[in-house]
């Protein structure tokens, strides 16, 4: 099982934890960023666990604006360490920030999107996207006219016509836990093709229902893949296969990558 969407930087004990999630037969993580300092957290994690961890960095748009300075060294550790980053993420246009429709918020945020978009087209690497709800327009109409080849919308909650867009340019959409109780994200998942669904658990954010008790992590992917797999009229383990072969084709850049099995 491979977790498509994570905050690996935000975990406390991360070493005893991932012992305990390879031990479950989690195989690997998209570890993504929120910000310099967790980019270069990730970094280390990944140097620690290459076989486990796919990393990403950027800076989350529900985050304060980086300073001109947090750029300028973000991008100068993104020329230095670019094969060890596979995607740019976690980036995207902010949606539940208080003064997230400002028209100078806006601009602002967008104009460090579009930022990132031209990063990852300088290094070839995919974006790891928060586009939710009307984020998603935007979003999309800036990757294809930039003619974005490879991005992954994590946690998305479009309208039917951006969801059917996305389809139709190949990008990946994946499900959190939310699937086995929200009703939207079971019709979403009938939606998405099988060949551009990913799942991802978006840990440590907490979730309601039956796991509100339950700290996020990737041990929750068996009931996403449960419930991902009855949706889907298939055997769980052809799902897990295809899920598996979805990461690669999606990460894959001049190298491939190896999970152990």
């Amino acid at each position: 099982m491979i977790d498509a969407h994570l905050h690996l930087a935000e975990y406390s004990n991360i070493l005893e934890r991932i012992k305990r999630w390879q031990d479950y037969g989690i195989t690997g993580v998209v570890a993504v960023s929120t910000d310099l300092t967790s980019s270069y957290r990730t970094l280390e994690l990944k140097s620690r666990y290459p076989n486990f961890i796919i990393a990403a960095a950027g800076f989350h748009p529900e985050h304060p604006l980086p300073s001109s300075r947090d750029l300028h060294e973000w991008h100068d550790l993104m020329s230095h360490e670019t094969s060890h980053f596979s995607a740019i993420g976690e980036v995207g246009m902010p949606q539940y920030r208080e003064d997230a429709f400002h028209p100078y918020v806006k601009e602002q945020y967008e104009a460090l999107f579009l930022e990132m978009v031209q990063t990852a087209k300088t290094y070839h690497l995919p974006l790891l996207l928060h586009a939710v709800h009307t984020g998603a327009p935007l979003v999309y109409r800036h990757l294809q006219a930039h003619k974005i080849k490879k991005a992954h919308f994590h946690w998305f909650k479009g309208d039917e016509q951006t969801t059917q867009h996305i389809i139709n340019a190949g990008y990946y959409v994946s499900v959190t836990p939310e699937v086995c109780y929200r009703k939207r994200d079971q019709e979403l998942v009938k939606r998405i093709p099988l060949s551009q669904l990913l799942l991802e658990t978006d840990g440590p954010w907490p979730f309601q229902e039956r796991f509100a008790h339950c700290e996020t992590s990737p041990l929750l992917l068996p009931h996403v893949e449960k419930t991902v797999s009855s949706l889907k009229s298939l055997d769980p383990l052809v799902l897990r296969d295809r899920i598996k072969h979805n990461i690669k084709n999606f990460f894959q850049r001049k190298r491939k990558f190896f999970f152990k099995k």
